[in-house]
């Protein structure tokens, strides 16, 4: 009596791989060959992987990469879309190069201690500040800002975080303060073009702070103007009675 036995597509070119291999008849057999794939591709896509390719088609037709017919076609296409891979192939020529920017933040911490820059430094374009029963001080006035827009993130946690930014810049501060602080008591107006130092600060039983250059640095810095308008190109001192 002959017996049948239902095998399914893959198992049976995998049935007759092993077979043709016993006798062989077999140089090689690749996963593809047996129904099987090799990577995410064929995995089936659910409604969220369509909704982030949507997102993506649609920033990119905000921003002028795609126009209105493209992602009109692109958009339909990833409606119907049943494979992670016919997703890829929609938004493959969408994606960007690695931002410099958003590279891993240079790293300041204080905890039960104190942590400050100042003098002649070199401040990057992200500095990430943190504070745990500490204190930070991070001071501008004389340092050199390697991009145009600095961003500091701040983090005090039953601590605080002082920032001194120089004169003209234009100051964003952004983040949230939970039974703490998150102040900024700069009041000039920036210089048109100036750079930006935007601080995006959490405060939680803590304070983040963001001030001009201190009174007693501004005098210390006017001091040579006013020595130099009250002595002539000689050296001599100017006498203003008359």
């Amino acid at each position: 009596m002959t017996r049948c036995v239902w095998m399914s597509a893959p198992s049976r070119r995998l049935y007759s791989a092993i077979f043709a291999e016993s006798r062989g008849n077999l140089t090689a057999v690749s996963p593809n060959e047996l129904g099987f794939p090799h990577d995410a591709a064929g995995a089936r896509a659910s409604d969220r992987d369509r909704e982030q390719a949507l997102e993506q088609l649609s920033t990119a037709a905000g921003d002028g990469r795609l126009t209105l017919e493209e992602y009109s076609a692109r958009a339909d296409r990833a409606l119907s879309a049943r494979t992670l891979g016919e997703l890829a192939e929609l938004t493959t020529d969408l994606e960007r190069p690695p931002d410099p920017a958003a590279a891993v933040p240079e790293q300041m911490t204080a905890i039960l201690s104190s942590d400050s820059r100042q003098g002649h430094w070199r401040v990057p374009a992200q500095l990430s500040a943190r504070s745990l029963l500490g204190e930070c001080k991070i001071d501008m006035q004389d340092a050199v800002l390697t991009s145009h827009t600095t961003v500091i993130h701040a983090r005090a946690t039953l601590g605080s975080i002082e920032i001194f930014v120089p004169d003209g810049v234009e100051v964003r501060l952004t983040g949230k303060a939970i039974l703490g602080e998150k102040s900024s008591t700069v009041r000039d107006a920036a210089v048109p073009g100036a750079p930006v130092v935007e601080v995006r600060a959490t405060a939680l039983l803590g304070s983040v702070r963001v001030r001009p250059t201190r009174l007693s640095r501004r005098i210390g810095g006017a001091l040579p103007e006013i020595a130099a308008a009250k002595l002539g190109p000689d050296g001599d001192k100017h006498n203003d009675r008359s």
